[in-house]
């Protein structure tokens, strides 16, 4: 059984991203609350993407996110990769914020919560990373934002 990780930010669920964190902007990552972390997880996994693409677009990969033994919430800061980097679909290992072409898309922020590390190098790609953890999966939960181009 998958347990409900909740993830918050700077913005409410379903709402708009600050334009601080798009691409044409700051590009820094918005901070993440994780709340409600089981005791067996012992790493999280962090997704970003824009399911409204032509294809899903993937902004940002984190993953074996260490996090203390016994801890029920975790805190990823502005501008901050707190664990080991895939790489994106801009062909980067850092974020890359919120980037229309037109109109409003939505960005899920999903997390996951593993039973252990992957211990995969830098620059994985999301279908690496998914085939990895895929059976590690105990726990995970979703932020969805909304951007749109001015």
């Amino acid at each position: 059984m998958t347990e409900l990780l909740r993830v918050t930010s700077v913005f409410e669920n379903g709402s708009f991203i600050p334009e601080k964190y798009s691409y044409e902007n700051d590009n820094v990552n918005p901070p993440l609350l994780i709340e409600n972390i089981p005791s067996g997880v012992k790493t999280l996994v962090l997704i970003v993407d824009d399911s409204d693409a032509i294809g899903t677009w993937t902004h940002w990969i984190v993953f074996d996110i260490a996090i203390p033994e016994n801890t029920p919430n975790f805190e990823i800061k502005e501008n901050t990769a707190p664990g080991i980097l895939g790489i994106n679909d801009f062909k980067q290992t850092e974020y890359g914020g919120p980037c229309p072409p037109a109109g409003t898309h939505r960005y899920y922020f999903r997390v996951y919560g593993l039973n252990k590390n992957l211990g995969l190098d830098e620059g994985v790609t999301k279908e690496e990373l998914e085939r990895f953890m895929k059976d590690n999966i105990v726990a995970k939960g979703e932020l969805m934002g909304k951007f749109s181009k001015i």
